[in-house]
């Protein structure tokens, strides 16, 4: 409960903090800008006195320290102006709070509950379709970075810099730090999270939305995104359209069967055939992912970023609209405003790239917009609010981008190359300069009705439409244009900012269209099925995760992490095989030799000659000591995914090292290197 109480004593310090520096917001946004400072300071202060004394217990005690100075540099900067009382407006709010905010925070937390490590009664641990591939890194992340020196290596490639975004996990590692298990730390940062990203967007669309209504409809298109791929399972549907390849793999897999029950049924329980993230197989280039689904649950650093990029965006467009020519603003009051915002904006680099460098381009944008309008109206001088805005987050972004993300994303290598790299229209480029899907074609079918509503909305004479859309059409531009990552589905992070943004004026062009629509009998056939066409893919995405179930480990390697946990030293490095799912690194926290080359290669590394070591140890270990020497290997582990990637001389293994650890079943099995006592040869 230690962690528990923590993270209250930092809720209480972003409480004053923000009481302190805006007293004048709504009582509802104070309360939400206020948990959203309390995690991202609970994210980097530990971070910081780590530097000195470890990822430990006394670091986060230190970090107090820190709080407190802060505390009381908010109290020293305090604004003088009255503080705002709840009021009716605060009402309302908590109204859309209530029915969009909080059901969809429920959905996501029960994804959360069946997806982080779901025990089940033999002792395995249970996740689902989205979690399969990426849950394994951060679990790695997080139970490595316990008492970890900073800056901290790759647990799973040790000797390289962690230039992950690594803030999100370690906001996890503190609550084991304070006592909790794996999983519950899980569960409850994650909590913590998605509250912040589903009520900052509800704060986002309110701030922005010309009607409240359409914040309500903004929300759904936002988080319940899919496109046009359901029309597949209804095209031909007395026909199955499936074909074998060479391989034996079934093809086509929307269409393989015949009926719409057969079909839905393929989609909530055959893996990836959901109508939005088709990825397996590239028949319908069907890319755009649905956000909860596949992005907010599987994706931690997105959830983490995303709770931190709501309170910016929300406070950059207070910022950015109230310093256009004709608008009033009192001067202290944006001071502090801006100072809360640059320092949010200025620790995102580490939390989620991505989100940083979408706030990025937004600002920039604004800016612009914000310049020619200055210019024509020869108040230049508006313009050091927004260098006092730069100012504070190059102090707090820069020394992050050069430790950490400058070291990874310009760094080149055989395998992948420098991070950036030109390509036009994202997933759709095949790559021999043409088009998979035409241009138009491609964002209708992958993003849907939304997709026209906010190009159309833009025909409107609406000032505040195109302002914003300067902000987000910035994003859209160098996504289409400059590959970010090796991996280019990862554009995507920064095309979901860009939708963040305009799903607004797009729900307020339909909404006026219904208006406009007033006195047609069909008015509401039409709505009924216009939602029907929103929503039914996003639906079926969600849908499909909620049944989903995979084992992710099973007893005996539960078993085997429990025994690494209480019996090895902590950050000894283990040799095993580079399968993602890895109970040393993952469940245990230890260090392996080499990970799987399904994140390091998108992190930029090259794996091929630790790869060879690892297999030419294992065939044959009387010649291949040198390899443990190198790695400063103590343990070694051979379990179902080394005898099934590697040649093993069991003999000599057996000859060479002594058995620390045996399973149940003796799938498992344990060495170790450097014996300092005596061990047993099974572990019950």
């Amino acid at each position: 409960m230690a962690g528990i109480l923590f993270f209250f004593i930092y809720l209480t310090a972003g409480w004053w903090i923000v009481r302190c520096l805006l007293p004048g917001k709504a009582f509802s946004v104070r309360l939400w800008l206020s948990a959203a400072a309390a995690v991202m300071l609970m994210m980097w202060l530990p971070a910081l006195t780590a530097f000195f004394v470890r990822f430990s217990v006394q670091g986060h005690l230190l970090s107090l320290v820190l709080l407190a100075l802060i505390c009381f540099a908010a109290l020293a900067f305090r604004s003088r102006e009255p503080l705002k009382k709840p009021d009716e407006a605060d009402r309302k709010t908590g109204k859309y709070l209530l029915c969009l905010a909080l059901p969809m925070t429920l959905l996501s937390m029960y994804l959360i509950w069946t997806h982080d490590l779901r025990p089940a009664s033999d002792g395995s641990l249970y996740t689902g379709q989205s979690t399969y591939g990426d849950l394994s890194l951060h679990l790695s992340i997080i139970t490595s970075l316990r008492n970890a020196s900073f800056p901290a290596d790759y647990a799973i490639f040790p000797g390289e810099l962690l230039a992950y975004p690594f803030l999100t996990d370690s906001f996890s590692t503190s609550f084991m730090l304070g006592g909790l298990s794996l999983r519950r730390a899980l569960l409850v940062s994650s909590f913590i999270m998605l509250a912040l990203v589903f009520s900052g967007y509800v704060f986002v669309c309110l701030r922005i939305a010309e009607k409240k209504h359409a914040a309500a409809l903004a929300f759904l298109f936002f988080f319940i995104n899919g496109g046009l791929g359901f029309v597949y399972l209804l095209d031909m549907r007395g026909v199955s359209l499936s074909y074998t390849n060479q391989y034996g793999e079934v093809q086509n897999q929307l269409q393989s069967l015949t009926g719409l029950a057969g079909r839905l049924r393929n989609v909530l329980e055959s893996w990836y055939q959901t109508p939005t993230n088709h990825t397996e197989f590239d028949t319908y280039n069907l890319r755009w992912s649905n956000v909860i689904a596949d992005m907010l649950i599987p994706q931690r650093t997105t959830m983490g970023g995303w709770s931190m990029l709501m309170p910016c965006l929300w406070l950059l467009y207070d910022l950015a609209e109230n310093v256009l020519p004709g608008k009033e603003m009192p001067k202290k009051a944006s001071v502090r405003e801006i100072v809360l915002l640059g320092a949010l904006a200025g620790g995102l680099p580490m939390v989620h790239t991505h989100s940083f460098l979408a706030l990025f381009f937004v600002s920039l944008g604004f800016l612009l917009y914000a310049c020619v309008r200055y210019i024509r109206n020869r108040s230049p001088k508006r313009l050091l609010y927004w260098l006092l805005y730069g100012g504070i987050v190059c102090v707090f972004a820069v020394p992050q981008l050069i430790t950490w993300t400058f070291h990874q994303a310009f760094s080149s290598s055989e395998s992948t190359g420098s991070f950036l790299s030109l390509t036009f229209n994202w997933v759709n480029n095949q790559g021999n300069g043409t088009l998979k899907d035409g241009y138009f074609w491609f964002y209708l079918k992958n993003i849907g009705l939304p997709f026209l509503l906010l190009l159309l909305s833009l025909l409107e004479k609406k000032p505040n439409r195109r302002f914003l859309a300067c902000g987000a059409f910035v994003i859209f531009v160098f996504a289409e244009f400059i590959r970010f990552q090796p991996n280019i589905y990862d554009n995507n992070k920064l095309f979901y900012v860009w939708y963040m943004l305009m799903a607004i004026p797009a729900a307020d062009y339909a909404l006026n269209l219904f208006d406009r629509l007033k006195g047609l009998r069909s008015r509401w056939a039409l709505a009924v099925l216009s939602v029907f066409v929103f929503f039914a893919s996003g639906s079926l995405s969600i849908a499909r995760e909620c049944v989903s179930s995979y084992q992710l480990y099973g007893a005996d390697e539960a078993e085997a992490a429990r025994y690494i946990e209480e019996n090895t030293e902590e950050h000894s490095v283990f040799l095993t095989w580079t399968e993602h799912l890895n109970p040393v690194s993952s469940l245990a926290g230890r260090t392996i030799v080499c990970g799987p080359d399904l994140w390091l290669y998108y992190h930029g590394f090259q794996t091929g000659e630790r790869q060879n070591e690892i297999a030419a140890f294992y065939a044959d270990p009387e010649n291949h000591q040198e390899v443990l020497s190198k790695y400063h290997v103590s343990y070694i582990m051979v379990g179902p995914y080394e005898r099934s990637g590697l040649i093993i001389n069991t003999d000599s293994l057996e000859a060479l090292y002594p058995t620390v650890f045996t399973s149940e079943n003796e799938s498992i099995r344990i060495y170790q290197v450097h014996p300092s006592q005596e061990v047993t040869s099974v572990y019950e």
